[in-house]
């Protein structure tokens, strides 16, 4: 859609007695699909633009005396067209991606964004289930989320790095496990691999020793902003980790906004009487579920009075039974988790050991 276009679609917006302009934008990394409605009328035949055109056109119907309301799915492009939407004066919302298929075989961006601007209307109309809008992180929350994920971003390139280096010694008849690129057993590698295979060896240990650096840096640095009080087999990274993905506890109202928020909570499936609890619904953040399911099993071997770890304490369940406790515990442990972080409770209150030399 060309400067011209864009001009025109505002001329005709502003000719209207309209009140309120609702845009739902299909968003891709070099344009958008756009659907315009106006008040409670049908909604215009969706158009293609640029983000800067979308702008435009946004900051034009705010000086014409407009509301303007606009929501896009949560992606890959982020939050930055959130921040410039509501920097030019528009009430805008980021929402759950979901399929908008309305049951139709056809599926285009255009599409996408009248079902996403039909999504809206009804939200605006008062239906709080039409669309689910996001908590937006705000630009120094994202900065340090940012930073958190690079690290795990560097552990997992290293572990790529060292499985190549493995693979390649075992397709060389070397049967290698652990960290090949140790200085002490890469001393050892060196005195009985041909030079051919150091030589190739050298360049992935290379990079395996830079990242490991940099990893183990910013580490400390994530494990220095921890407090000190914390229960005995929560880890510094580990609560940094949790904290920085959810961005701020006080965001929770109450304890069914947290289990909601880490996608542990059971599907349900109900038919008059007939009522079977499903798997757990993913909703959420992926990061803070894994998070929370690694630390029951740590919980469960160095707390094992806290009372969300006693079956598994116990062994009482067994293979799928075992971790659907699991899942279970961790669901309570982020409510705990929560009150902790918020001065609800206390780790004495929950049965958590704190650690005497921590306390003094």
């Amino acid at each position: 859609m060309n400067k011209t276009n864009v001009e025109k679609l505002l001329g005709r917006l502003l000719e209207t007695k309209s009140e309120k302009i609702k845009l739902g934008c299909d968003i891709h990394a070099r344009d958008l699909a756009v659907a315009v409605q106006v008040d409670d009328a049908r909604a215009l035949r969706p158009q293609t633009m640029t983000a800067a055109q979308l702008l435009v056109l946004v900051r034009g119907l705010i000086a014409g005396g407009r509301q303007v309301h606009a929501c896009y799915e949560t992606g890959p492009c982020g939050y930055g067209l959130h921040d410039q939407l509501r920097a030019a004066g528009a009430d805008a919302y980021v929402i759950v991606a979901e399929a908008l298929a309305d049951g139709r075989k056809q599926k285009t961006d255009k599409l996408d964004a009248a079902a996403l601007c039909d999504k809206l209307d009804r939200y605006l109309r008062g239906n709080a289930r039409a669309m689910t809008p996001v908590r937006v992180p705000s630009a120094e929350e994202r900065q340090r989320r940012s930073e958190s994920r690079l690290r795990e971003q560097l552990k997992r390139s290293r572990h790529q790095w060292q499985a190549r280096g493995r693979s390649l010694l075992l397709f060389n008849s070397h049967h290698v496990t652990g960290r090949w690129w140790s200085q002490a057993r890469w001393s050892e590698l060196v005195a009985i691999l041909p030079a051919w295979l150091v030589e190739q060896l050298s360049v992935m240990r290379e990079a395996l020793l830079q990242l490991d650096q940099q990893e183990r840096t910013l580490r400390t640095k994530l494990e220095a902003e921890a407090p000190r009080t914390r229960p005995k087999a929560i880890g510094a990274l580990t609560w940094v980790l949790l904290l920085r993905e959810i961005c701020d506890w006080q965001r929770f109202k109450n304890r069914r906004q947290v289990s909601s928020y880490t996608g542990l909570c059971p599907g349900v499936q109900q038919s008059g009487r007939r009522k079977r609890d499903g798997s757990i619904n993913r909703y959420g953040n992926p990061r803070v579920r894994a998070l929370l399911i690694e630390l029951v099993w740590r919980l469960a071997r160095w707390q094992p009075d806290y009372p969300p770890v006693r079956a598994l304490v116990a062994g009482i369940a067994r293979g799928a039974a075992r971790r659907k406790c699991a899942v279970a515990a961790a669901r309570r442990l982020a409510v705990d988790l929560w009150r902790l972080a918020t001065g609800q409770t206390t780790p004495q209150k929950l049965k958590l050991i704190v650690p005497a030399e921590v306390l003094g």
